[in-house]
Protein backbone atom coordinates (compact mmCIF):
# COMPACT_ATOMS: atom_id res chain seq x y z
CA UNK A 1 0.00 0.00 0.00
CA UNK A 2 1.42 3.57 -1.11
CA UNK A 3 0.72 6.06 1.80
CA UNK A 4 0.58 10.16 0.92
CA UNK A 5 3.21 11.87 1.99
CA UNK A 6 2.25 15.00 2.44
CA UNK A 7 -0.35 17.62 0.67
CA UNK A 8 -1.31 21.14 -0.25
CA UNK A 9 -4.69 22.84 -0.72
CA UNK A 10 -6.23 26.18 -1.31
CA UNK A 11 -8.60 27.81 -2.20
CA UNK A 12 -9.39 31.82 -2.77
CA UNK A 13 -11.97 34.03 -4.32
CA UNK A 14 -9.61 35.71 -6.48
CA UNK A 15 -8.28 39.02 -6.68
CA UNK A 16 -11.94 40.76 -7.73
CA UNK A 17 -14.42 38.62 -6.36
CA UNK A 18 -15.44 39.07 -2.59
CA UNK A 19 -17.52 35.73 -2.41
CA UNK A 20 -15.85 32.12 -3.13
CA UNK A 21 -17.57 29.72 -4.51
CA UNK A 22 -14.78 27.08 -4.81
CA UNK A 23 -14.17 24.63 -1.84
CA UNK A 24 -11.10 21.99 -1.24
CA UNK A 25 -11.79 18.83 1.14
CA UNK A 26 -9.18 16.78 2.48
CA UNK A 27 -10.59 13.74 4.37
CA UNK A 28 -7.50 11.67 5.39
CA UNK A 29 -9.55 9.13 7.47
CA UNK A 30 -11.15 8.33 4.44
CA UNK A 31 -8.59 8.95 2.01
CA UNK A 32 -10.68 10.88 0.08
CA UNK A 33 -9.86 14.81 -1.33
CA UNK A 34 -11.73 17.18 -3.70
CA UNK A 35 -12.03 20.69 -5.34
CA UNK A 36 -15.55 22.23 -5.75
CA UNK A 37 -16.21 25.15 -8.05
CA UNK A 38 -19.80 26.13 -7.42
CA UNK A 39 -21.68 28.39 -9.93
CA UNK A 40 -24.62 30.33 -9.35
CA UNK A 41 -23.76 33.66 -7.81
CA UNK A 42 -23.84 34.99 -4.71
CA UNK A 43 -25.85 33.04 -1.83
CA UNK A 44 -26.45 30.18 -4.75
CA UNK A 45 -23.23 28.75 -5.67
CA UNK A 46 -21.54 28.91 -2.42
CA UNK A 47 -24.17 26.97 -0.93
CA UNK A 48 -24.44 24.61 -3.56
CA UNK A 49 -20.67 23.75 -3.62
CA UNK A 50 -20.94 23.27 0.33
CA UNK A 51 -24.20 21.01 -0.47
CA UNK A 52 -22.07 19.18 -2.87
CA UNK A 53 -18.94 18.37 -0.59
CA UNK A 54 -21.41 17.25 2.29
CA UNK A 55 -23.23 15.35 0.08
CA UNK A 56 -20.14 13.60 -1.35
CA UNK A 57 -18.11 13.29 1.82
CA UNK A 58 -21.78 11.22 3.58
CA UNK A 59 -22.50 9.10 0.56
CA UNK A 60 -19.04 7.84 -0.25
CA UNK A 61 -17.98 7.21 3.47
CA UNK A 62 -21.18 4.66 4.32
CA UNK A 63 -20.36 3.18 1.03
CA UNK A 64 -17.00 2.83 1.15
CA UNK A 65 -16.68 1.74 5.01
CA UNK A 66 -19.47 -1.43 4.32
CA UNK A 67 -18.47 -2.76 1.30
CA UNK A 68 -22.28 -4.77 1.96
CA UNK A 69 -24.32 -1.36 1.08
CA UNK A 70 -26.62 -0.48 -1.79
CA UNK A 71 -24.88 0.90 -4.77
CA UNK A 72 -28.23 2.66 -5.57
CA UNK A 73 -27.30 3.97 -8.92
CA UNK A 74 -24.66 2.42 -9.99
CA UNK A 75 -21.63 -0.53 -10.16
CA UNK A 76 -19.19 -1.56 -12.75
CA UNK A 77 -16.66 -4.62 -12.18
CA UNK A 78 -14.50 -2.52 -13.65
CA UNK A 79 -13.72 -0.07 -10.71
CA UNK A 80 -12.96 -1.03 -6.99
CA UNK A 81 -15.26 -0.80 -4.01
CA UNK A 82 -14.00 2.80 -3.35
CA UNK A 83 -14.40 4.05 -7.55
CA UNK A 84 -18.26 2.44 -7.22
CA UNK A 85 -19.13 4.45 -3.91
CA UNK A 86 -17.51 7.40 -5.25
CA UNK A 87 -19.66 7.50 -8.59
CA UNK A 88 -22.98 6.44 -6.67
CA UNK A 89 -22.02 9.36 -4.69
CA UNK A 90 -21.93 11.52 -7.08
CA UNK A 91 -25.03 10.64 -8.51
CA UNK A 92 -26.15 11.27 -4.84
CA UNK A 93 -25.05 14.70 -4.88
CA UNK A 94 -26.48 15.42 -8.20
CA UNK A 95 -30.37 14.01 -7.12
CA UNK A 96 -29.93 16.04 -4.46
CA UNK A 97 -29.06 19.19 -5.77
CA UNK A 98 -31.35 18.69 -8.64
CA UNK A 99 -34.10 18.45 -6.47
CA UNK A 100 -33.25 21.45 -4.75
CA UNK A 101 -33.07 23.45 -8.00
CA UNK A 102 -36.92 22.36 -8.69
CA UNK A 103 -38.05 24.21 -6.08
CA UNK A 104 -36.38 27.27 -7.16
CA UNK A 105 -36.78 30.11 -10.48
CA UNK A 106 -34.20 29.29 -12.50
CA UNK A 107 -32.12 32.79 -11.99
CA UNK A 108 -31.79 30.87 -8.37
CA UNK A 109 -30.16 27.56 -9.11
CA UNK A 110 -27.29 26.77 -8.89
CA UNK A 111 -24.52 24.02 -9.81
CA UNK A 112 -20.80 23.05 -9.44
CA UNK A 113 -18.17 21.30 -10.94
CA UNK A 114 -16.16 18.77 -9.27
CA UNK A 115 -13.27 16.59 -8.82
CA UNK A 116 -12.81 13.82 -6.48
CA UNK A 117 -9.90 11.89 -5.49
CA UNK A 118 -10.19 8.19 -3.37
CA UNK A 119 -7.32 6.26 -2.69
CA UNK A 120 -7.33 2.52 -2.02
CA UNK A 121 -4.00 0.65 -1.90
CA UNK A 122 -2.38 2.06 -4.61
CA UNK A 123 -5.09 2.95 -6.58
CA UNK A 124 -6.41 6.59 -6.93
CA UNK A 125 -9.64 6.81 -8.56
CA UNK A 126 -10.92 10.03 -10.04
CA UNK A 127 -14.32 11.63 -11.03
CA UNK A 128 -15.00 14.57 -12.41
CA UNK A 129 -17.88 16.63 -13.61
CA UNK A 130 -17.62 20.24 -15.00
CA UNK A 131 -14.56 22.32 -15.89
CA UNK A 132 -11.85 20.90 -13.25
CA UNK A 133 -8.59 19.07 -14.31
CA UNK A 134 -6.52 15.98 -13.07
CA UNK A 135 -2.35 16.57 -13.82
CA UNK A 136 -0.25 13.73 -12.60
CA UNK A 137 3.43 14.61 -12.01
CA UNK A 138 5.92 11.88 -12.56
CA UNK A 139 9.37 11.26 -13.05
CA UNK A 140 9.91 15.06 -14.70
CA UNK A 141 6.98 14.50 -17.13
CA UNK A 142 3.28 16.19 -16.47
CA UNK A 143 0.38 14.42 -18.03
CA UNK A 144 -3.32 15.34 -17.76
CA UNK A 145 -5.28 12.48 -16.29
CA UNK A 146 -8.64 14.28 -16.40
CA UNK A 147 -9.64 16.80 -18.87
CA UNK A 148 -12.04 19.50 -18.03
CA UNK A 149 -15.25 18.75 -19.76
CA UNK A 150 -15.68 22.80 -21.09
CA UNK A 151 -15.68 24.57 -24.31
CA UNK A 152 -12.35 24.03 -25.04
CA UNK A 153 -12.78 21.11 -26.74
CA UNK A 154 -14.89 23.30 -28.97
CA UNK A 155 -12.42 25.55 -29.81
CA UNK A 156 -10.53 26.01 -32.75
CA UNK A 157 -7.38 27.04 -30.82
CA UNK A 158 -5.60 28.14 -27.63
CA UNK A 159 -5.53 32.10 -27.91
CA UNK A 160 -7.38 33.29 -24.67
CA UNK A 161 -7.96 30.11 -22.91
CA UNK A 162 -9.52 31.33 -20.46
CA UNK A 163 -12.86 32.17 -22.47
CA UNK A 164 -13.45 28.31 -23.17
CA UNK A 165 -13.39 27.06 -19.57
CA UNK A 166 -17.22 27.62 -19.32
CA UNK A 167 -18.61 23.98 -17.87
CA UNK A 168 -20.29 21.65 -20.47
CA UNK A 169 -21.49 19.40 -17.29
CA UNK A 170 -21.54 19.59 -13.68
CA UNK A 171 -23.75 18.57 -10.31
CA UNK A 172 -26.71 20.20 -11.05
CA UNK A 173 -26.82 21.42 -14.56
CA UNK A 174 -28.50 18.96 -16.12
CA UNK A 175 -31.01 16.08 -15.93
CA UNK A 176 -28.52 13.80 -16.10
CA UNK A 177 -25.42 13.78 -14.36
CA UNK A 178 -22.83 13.45 -17.09
CA UNK A 179 -19.16 12.58 -15.52
CA UNK A 180 -15.60 10.86 -16.18
CA UNK A 181 -14.04 8.46 -14.36
CA UNK A 182 -10.10 7.80 -13.99
CA UNK A 183 -8.18 4.53 -12.27
CA UNK A 184 -4.43 5.69 -11.86
CA UNK A 185 -2.15 3.36 -9.95
CA UNK A 186 0.14 5.64 -8.16
CA UNK A 187 3.60 4.79 -7.18
CA UNK A 188 6.36 6.71 -4.96
CA UNK A 189 7.49 9.86 -5.74
CA UNK A 190 4.45 11.09 -7.55
CA UNK A 191 2.44 14.68 -7.85
CA UNK A 192 -0.75 14.43 -8.14
CA UNK A 193 -2.70 18.25 -9.11
CA UNK A 194 -6.22 18.95 -8.88
CA UNK A 195 -6.98 22.42 -9.90
CA UNK A 196 -10.31 24.61 -10.71
CA UNK A 197 -10.42 26.64 -13.83
CA UNK A 198 -9.60 30.10 -12.25
CA UNK A 199 -6.14 28.53 -11.34
CA UNK A 200 -5.80 26.36 -14.64
CA UNK A 201 -7.29 28.37 -17.24
CA UNK A 202 -4.66 30.91 -18.07
CA UNK A 203 -1.76 29.05 -18.09
CA UNK A 204 0.33 26.13 -19.95
CA UNK A 205 0.74 23.07 -18.83
CA UNK A 206 4.66 23.77 -19.01
CA UNK A 207 4.35 26.56 -16.78
CA UNK A 208 2.11 24.18 -14.38
CA UNK A 209 4.96 21.73 -14.65
CA UNK A 210 7.83 24.76 -14.09
CA UNK A 211 6.06 25.90 -11.45
CA UNK A 212 5.88 22.28 -9.75
CA UNK A 213 9.56 21.59 -10.35
CA UNK A 214 10.62 24.85 -8.19
CA UNK A 215 8.15 23.97 -5.01
CA UNK A 216 8.65 19.93 -4.94
CA UNK A 217 9.64 20.55 -1.68
CA UNK A 218 6.55 22.83 -0.75
CA UNK A 219 2.94 21.91 -2.19
CA UNK A 220 1.58 25.00 -0.91
CA UNK A 221 4.26 27.48 -2.37
CA UNK A 222 3.16 25.89 -6.04
CA UNK A 223 -0.12 26.54 -5.24
CA UNK A 224 0.44 30.19 -4.19
CA UNK A 225 2.90 30.30 -7.32
CA UNK A 226 -0.04 29.10 -9.78
CA UNK A 227 -2.61 31.71 -8.07
CA UNK A 228 -0.22 34.24 -8.44
CA UNK A 229 0.81 33.64 -12.32
CA UNK A 230 -3.07 33.10 -12.72
CA UNK A 231 -3.77 36.73 -11.75
CA UNK A 232 -1.08 38.03 -13.23
CA UNK A 233 -2.35 36.92 -16.34
CA UNK A 234 -5.59 38.70 -15.82
CA UNK A 235 -7.58 36.27 -13.42
CA UNK A 236 -11.10 37.66 -11.92
CA UNK A 237 -11.91 33.86 -10.93
CA UNK A 238 -12.30 32.05 -7.46
CA UNK A 239 -9.26 29.23 -7.46
CA UNK A 240 -8.64 26.28 -5.75
CA UNK A 241 -5.83 23.54 -5.70
CA UNK A 242 -5.18 20.70 -4.28
CA UNK A 243 -1.79 18.66 -4.17
CA UNK A 244 -1.28 14.94 -3.13
CA UNK A 245 2.47 13.92 -3.06
CA UNK A 246 3.31 10.58 -2.68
Amino acid sequence: MIELKSYGMQTHQGPHLNLNEDLVEADLVNNLFMVVDGFGGSNIGDRVAMMVRDSLKRSYTKIAIDPEATLPFFYSHKYLIEGNALINAFHTAHQNVNRDNEQKSMDNRGGASVIAAALAENILTLVSTGNCVAYLYRKGHLTVEVLPDSLSSLSRDTFQSHLHSVPMSGIGLFEDLHYSVRELKVTEGDLVVLLTDGAYSRLSADEIKYTIEKNLESEMEAIKELFRLSNDRGNLDNQSAIILQF
